[in-house]
């Protein structure tokens, strides 16, 4: 089929464009600045070993030092221990099987950990993501070749536009107290359909809400085993807590991105460890542990007997190592059939524990974040496809600009909404922002549909402070400053940290420190946000709120919420270039955190040449909060 061999170029230049990015990075970085960069951990200690499945070994590791640099090694990845003695050749490669905190657990592609493991100056190198890649391969090739079949290629036929979804008119309506009507109107669609249905949410509609009242109808409606899933962790942990909350019995297969012990108790591994059964496994391991140690005294210098005595020793190990095996995949899949929800990210969704299990319903949540390739996972083990998501928020993050031009860039989502518009239920009612906040984003993205609920509508910091305002910075000779391809505004940065001043002062005679609103200062430029934080910390007057104020990119805070946000749109230049800003799904995110006030700062002369931020700035004057920047600076 012609449109999987083109999403199979795709994700083929888009992976040689990742490695490349990758084996550039590593090639020309020191130790120092992998571990800055979050790709490795050195130095690490061992703190304990224990068999993995067949006959490998499982070693868990701890950070010693550096413990607060974020890094980017998470459960299923590829990962290689190293001895800093000599790191080309004393490297052996494994997968992770658990991670949490500064410590985390490899399986190693080996029986026994190398000699030179006990010599010291140990890390580890997180490696080239080739398992996602592979995942997403063998998904496109698999749907390729099930399209043409009658019965499987019924839903492939479908999301790819060549036959209509349909609907069950005589299903039961769905009644909650829980949701408004056109949440209401969501849970049925996805109760109706046979094949799809599309939930779109936008920005503090309650999406994650509507979804786990559809999976509780689901499971009323037909009492079949339903897998969620998300391109993040993060997403995926939420739906898992929520999911619980309700009294579902669900199992998260995979690490959570938030360690606590809540979570952690809802993990397969941790229910695996719970479980009756494992006690045996304990002893089983250990006598095999046992004869494994035996077995390898006989280094050198041995005659037949003793060759003998320790193949005899290998062979029961071994067979004691079968049989943990068969144990241990018994306990899984006794938690697993019993579960009423598994949740995973896309990627997830094939980890061998779940590999071959099918379902009914497949949610995917997050899903005009996630690249095509990967939402192929989850929907080629189901008869029934639930999408959820925003596409005019964010999309995908793809490295590849040209398989990005090419189609990558359009998600499974965005495809699916307009072909099937039948199968959409536009959530309208928000319960984030007050409605002045809201109103230019759902005049220009949402068809004016998006309604704020009673409890926001109104809401603000004080009676009479305006909800919105947008400072003009036009004139100030707040010009740009451009360092290869980094952006920033010096001047910029600097007024809005003097404005939120000014903002923090007048609030302090409302609000106590303990119950003082929270902040977000956010830019689309990287340089800008630096600028920012070094203004923060030279504005003294603010650091009694420093556990209310966060500064960082836009994109860093996709999904999440304040009462304030100021944005920095930083571009001021007489050419009105306004590069990354033209991508107006961003700007759609940052005008969408703010609950109460939102503070826009720019250089309407640069701006106003692009037609989303000339009627912005003609949105403001309508509400009165377009103000100069001049009537704020100080002689």
């Amino acid at each position: 089929m012609e449109y999987f061999i083109r999403l199979l170029e795709l994700l083929k230049m888009e992976r040689e464009q990742d490695r490349d990015s990758y084996r550039k990075l590593i090639e020309i970085s020191s130790i120092n600045e992998r571990r800055a960069a979050g790709l490795t951990w050195y130095p690490v200690a061992i703190r304990d070993t224990e068999l993995g499945r067949g006959d490998y070994i499982t070693v868990e590791i701890e950070r010693t030092t550096q413990q607060d640099i974020p890094h980017q090694f998470r459960f299923g990845s590829s990962a290689a221990l190293f001895s800093n003695h000599n790191p080309k050749e004393n490297r052996t490669e494994g997968i992770i099987a658990f991670q949490a905190g500064n410590r985390l657990k490899i399986t190693l592609k080996t029986d026994e950990l190398p000699d030179w493991s006990k010599d010291g100056k140990l890390g580890l190198d997180l490696l080239f993501d080739e398992n996602s890649y592979h995942e997403m391969r063998d998904a496109l090739m698999m749907a390729q070749t099930a399209a043409e079949k009658p019965r499987e290629g019924h839903l492939i036929q479908i999301l790819t536009g060549k036959k209509s979804p349909e609907f069950n008119s005589t299903t039961p309506h769905y009644v909650s107290q829980h949701l408004n009507p056109t949440q209401q109107d969501a849970v049925n669609r996805i109760l109706a359909a046979n094949e799809l249905a599309i939930v779109h949410g936008p920005p503090g509609t309650g999406k994650t809400t509507t979804l786990v009242q559809a999976i509780k109808a689901l499971l009323q409606q037909d009492n079949r085993q339903i897998l969620v899933t998300a391109p993040s962790n993060t997403a995926v942990d939420l739906l898992t807590e929520k999911c619980a909350d309700e009294g579902l019995n669900v199992v998260r297969v995979g690490n959570p991105a938030r360690v606590s012990e809540r979570l952690l108790a809802l993990t397969l591994d941790s229910k695996v460890a719970g479980h009756a059964g494992m006690k045996e496994v304990k002893k089983m391991k250990k006598q095999a542990n046992e004869l494994r140690n035996m077995a390898h005294k006989y280094k050198r210098h041995f005659g037949k007997a003793e060759r003998e005595q320790r193949k005899a020793l290998f062979d029961e190990a071994h067979r004691i190592i079968k049989e943990i095996d068969k144990t241990e995949q018994y306990i899984t899949d006794d938690l697993l059939n019993r579960a009423q929800v598994i949740t995973a990210t896309l990627i997830g969704a094939n980890h061998y524990t779940v590999r071959q299990r099918r379902y009914h319903t497949a949610v995917i949540d997050e899903a005009a974040q996630a690249i095509e390739p990967a939402c192929w996972i989850p929907v080629l083990k189901a008869e029934k496809i639930v999408l959820a998501g925003d596409h005019c928020q964010l999309p995908p993050t793809i490295k590849s600009e040209a398989a990005a031009q090419n189609g990558l860039g359009a998600t499974l989502f965005e495809k699916c909404v307009q072909l099937h518009p039948q199968s959409v239920v536009l959530l309208e009612e928000q319960y984030r922002m007050n409605e002045t906040i809201m109103g230019y984003s759902s005049a220009v993205f949402y068809q004016q549909r998006l309604k704020a609920h009673s409890s926001v509508a109104r809401r603000l910091l004080y009676e009479g402070d305006p909800p919105l305002l947008f400072v003009d910075t036009a004139g100030c000779g707040f010009e740009e400053k451009t360092e290869g391809i980094n952006i920033s505004n010096p001047e910029e940065a600097a007024f809005v940290f003097s404005h939120l001043t000014q903002l923090v002062t007048k609030l302090s005679c409302f609000y106590q420190p303990g119950n003082f609103p929270s902040i977000a200062v956010i830019s689309p430029y990287r340089q800008q946000i630096q600028l920012l934080k070094e203004q923060f910390e030279h504005t003294p007057e603010l650091h009694l709120y420093r556990d209310k104020i966060s500064v960082n990119t836009i994109d860093s805070f996709q999904g999440q919420e304040r009462d304030i946000v100021y944005i920095s749109l930083t571009r001021s230049n007489p050419e009105s270039r306004i590069g990354f800003l033209s991508e107006i799904r961003r700007m759609n995110v940052a005008m969408t955190r703010a609950r109460k006030k939102l503070v826009v700062i720019g250089d309407s002369a640069t701006l106003g040449q692009f037609p989303f931020y000339a009627d912005f700035i003609t949105y403001a004057e309508r509400h009165n909060a377009w103000q100069s920047a001049w009537e704020y600076m100080v002689d």
